[in-house]
This record gives C-alpha cells, sequence and structure tokens, in this order.
C-alpha cells in the first residue's frame, strides 16, 4: 500500500508498506539537479552531494559512515539533470536512526572549507575517470551535441573550469535557494506503516527551510538537421552513441516509445542485438535506452565497435529503425516486449530500494505517484500501430545526432541520413 502525506510546510511524506520485508529503504529527494544550473555554476548540486557525506555540527565524514554501515546497512547518493537524492537503507528496526541520519546530512553539514578543497580534486578526478571511459566520455559527447549550450547538455559533474569557481559561499547560496521544505520529498518504502514514518517526519518538519520549488528553463530543441561529433582518441575500439529527440515524460507516446525501445535493443532478443551481434558479429555491446525529461526525452543506441566495422554498423541500425517507421511490429514480437517491460518492473519493485525509488521519482516527477498497475496497463495497450507512429515521429534525420570516440580524425562516409544537409 503506498500512501503520500504533504505537510504544511510543503514537505511531502510517502510510503510504500511492505510488511513482508525485513528492509527499510529512506530517501530524500530534492527538486533540484544540473538542469538548475547557470552555467557558472555547473556541477553545484553534484558538488553539494559529495559534501553532505563530508561532516554535520553532530558528526564527521566517519561517523556519517559508521552510524549506517554499523547497522548492517548502506548509504548512497545521487544527482541527476532535475532530481537528488540520498538514501540508505537497513533492517526495518533502524528507520529511525536512517531518518535522523539523512536529515542530519541535508539540515547541518558544515561545509568546511577544507572538505570543500578535497572533494573538489576528488571531483575532478571522478571526471578525469570519466574520460578515461569511452564507452562513458561518448554519453557525455552526445548530451553536449544533441542538447547545446542548455544545462541538459552540460555534465552533472561540471567541469574542472567550473568547480574551480564554485566555493562555500556560491554552495550555500545554492543550498539555501533550492533545498527546500516544497521541494523535498521524504520517501519510505519496507516494514513499517505510513502513520509511524510520518510520525517521525513531523518530528523534523519544522527543520526544513521554507522556500519555493524551483524550475528549469525549458530545453531548446530547435535542431533542423542531423548533429555529428567525433573526438579522436586513440582506442582499441570505436564507441558509439545515436540520440534520438523524443518525448517528455507527460506525452502519452512515451509509453510506446518504451515498447519500441524494447524491441530495438533493450535485450539479448532485440532487433539489433539479434543483427548486430548474432547475425553479423559486427559488435559485443549494442543496446538502446531512453531518458525522460519534463518538457523533452531521448532514445539512444549505443556500441563498441571495430572500427572498420562502423559504416557497415549504422548502416543496420538505420535499417532497423526504418523498418519500425514503416512496418507494422509483429504481434507476437510486440506482446514478448511488452511482458518484458512490465516483468522487469514487477521484478525491481520486489526490492524496498527500488520501490522508494519509484515513489521519489514519480512525486517529483509527475507530482504524485501513479501505481505501478496503472503504468503496467499503459504498457499493455500499446498497439503495433502506436509502435509504428512513434517511429515515424521520432526517427526522423533533424533529431539525429551522433558522437563518435575513435581513432578515427574524420568521418567522411556516413549513412544518408545521417549526412548533415
Amino acid at each position: 500500500m503506498r500512501q503520500s502525506t504533504r505537510l504544511e510546510n510543503g514537505l511531502t511524506v510517502l510510503t510504500a508498506e511492505m510488511p513482508h520485508m525485513a528492509s527499510v529503504s529512506v530517501g530524500i529527494w530534492v527538486g533540484v539537479g544540473g538542469r538548475h544550473e547557470a552555467e557558472n555554476l555547473s556541477g553545484a548540486s553534484h558538488f553539494i552531494e559529495h559534501l553532505l557525506f563530508k561532516g554535520t555540527r553532530r558528526r564527521n565524514a566517519r561517523q556519517i559512515s559508521e552510524a549506517v554501515e554499523g547497522l548492517g546497512g548502506y548509504l548512497n547518493a545521487f544527482t541527476s539533470e532535475e532530481h537528488t537524492c540520498f538514501y540508505a537503507k537497513a533492517a526495518a528496526g533502524h528507520f529511525d536512526q536512517l531518518l535522523d541520519v539523512l536529515t542530519d546530512m541535508l539540515l547541518h553539514s558544515v561545509f568546511d572549507p577544507k572538505e570543500i578543497d578535497k572533494e573538489r580534486d576528488v571531483i575532478k578526478e571522478e571526471i578525469a575517470m570519466y574520460l578515461d571511459q569511452p564507452s562513458q566520455h561518448v554519453q557525455e559527447l552526445l548530451n553536449a551535441t544533441m542538447w547545446p549550450n542548455q544545462p541538459l547538455g552540460r555534465s552533472i559533474t561540471g567541469s574542472p573550469a567550473t568547480l574551480d569557481k564554485i566555493g562555500r559561499p556560491q554552495l550555500l547560496e545554492y543550498l539555501r535557494g533550492h533545498y527546500v521544505a516544497p521541494a523535498t520529498v521524504i520517501a519510505i518504502a519496507g516494514n513499517i506503516t505510513h502513520s509511524r514514518a510520518l510520525k517521525a517526519v513531523k518530528k523534523i518538519a519544522r527543520r526544513f527551510p521554507p522556500g519555493h520549488r524551483s524550475s528549469c528553463a525549458p530545453a531548446v530543441t530547435d535542431q533542423a538537421k542531423p548533429f555529428l561529433a567525433l573526438h579522436t582518441k586513440k582506442t582499441e575500439q570505436t564507441q558509439i552513441a545515436l540520440g534520438i529527440r523524443a518525448c517528455s515524460r507527460h506525452d502519452d507516446r512515451r509509453f510506446a516509445l518504451r515498447v519500441m525501445s524494447a524491441i530495438l535493443g533493450e535485450n539479448m532478443s532485440s532487433r539489433l542485438f539479434q543483427t548486430v551481434r548474432e547475425d553479423q558479429g559486427l559488435a559485443y555491446s549494442i543496446y538502446s535506452s531512453v531518458s525522460f525529461f519534463d518538457d523533452v526525452g531521448d532514445l539512444v543506441v549505443s556500441s563498441g565497435l571495430d572500427t572498420d566495422n562502423l559504416d557497415k554498423l549504422l548502416k543496420t541500425v538505420l535499417r532497423e529503425m526504418d523498418r519500425l517507421a514503416n512496418r507494422l511490429v509483429p504481434l507476437g514480437e510486440l506482446r514478448r516486449a511488452r511482458d518484458y517491460l512490465i516483468g522487469q518492473l514487477d521484478l525491481s519493485l520486489e526490492n524496498s530500494e527500488n520501490q522508494m525509488m519509484w515513489l521519489g521519482e514519480q512525486w517529483l516527477g509527475y507530482g504524485r505517484v501513479f501505481p505501478p498497475d496503472s503504468v503496467k496497463a499503459k504498457l499493455s495497450a500499446v498497439q503495433p500501430a502506436q509502435v509504428r507512429a512513434a517511429a515515424q515521429a521520432f526517427f526522423r534525420p533533424e533529431r539525429y545526432t551522433l558522437a563518435l570516440v575513435s581513432p578515427l580524425k574524420t568521418v567522411c562516409a556516413l549513412p544518408k541520413p545521417l549526412r548533415s544537409r
């Protein structure tokens, strides 16, 4: 059973009661991320995420981790384009301790200048690590090219140049402006009742500062022709990421797009895996994925392959996309794709942590928590004509962006739909 309560100060408490579980997962979600940052503050949300682990008025960094790990639990956090989440999981009897540690981190971190300087260097190492991984680097390159000159195209981590300009005053001002009660959700899933969770949160709710949830600027989508970005680097493989601009999480076509992505490349039964890897042996890794934001979205096909196979692989990918746009998917294949997505959702929600993630993402993304059964019903209702219509709407050259990290110095023979014209 899932329940929600919005308190007088705007703080929202969400619970998913799972009485059969031994665990409880607690997450504090804030509706702020990379899309809320001005260019000179790029990386601020992620920087703050790191610093909340570095000491509060009551606990130093080691005591924060020991307070959860010493219970047999774990503690983590992430920053995305539109959200930030700090979460912990342990045996259900330790709920009060988890809530105390997480709220202490968010509300009472000291932002010691020495820790800020150390963590700035740590994040620079994190950036360097990603750039040393071509499969990660190509995704960053794709975003920068697909969403140029706007927050959605900038790295969540920021850059060494922007990090050097962000000091304690900027971080505290950003924290005060965005991490406020109306932008905050406390999501709790596991062996706990809503009444108990609500009672515990009410005791600390007044500590959350007032304010207003921030909004981000709309994405700029004035692309009129295919984009291409090549980063030349000495690598054993060429890594590609083909991005297609798509719809937002509020668009009903997202369900057809999810099914289409499953058909195209999300598992070993998919068309791309079967044609690219099984039939032609062109690549070890080939997959598709979708992302939805408040006003836009994308579908991305990614692969790592021998550079000599690049042209053949791209032609194969485009051919499979063309098939989706021009032929109805057979009912048996469609049914398998829908059942795959529904089964993956069911399996994920057996876990208290994923139930907590569902609560936070749904509330911040939609202002409500959709029952999983309603989402499964929408997926089940997707028909071949809807998949074809989505492919026809989105698989258009002016929506394509191709990023490559490759030993190639130029790319002069791209398949026709990817050529700028």
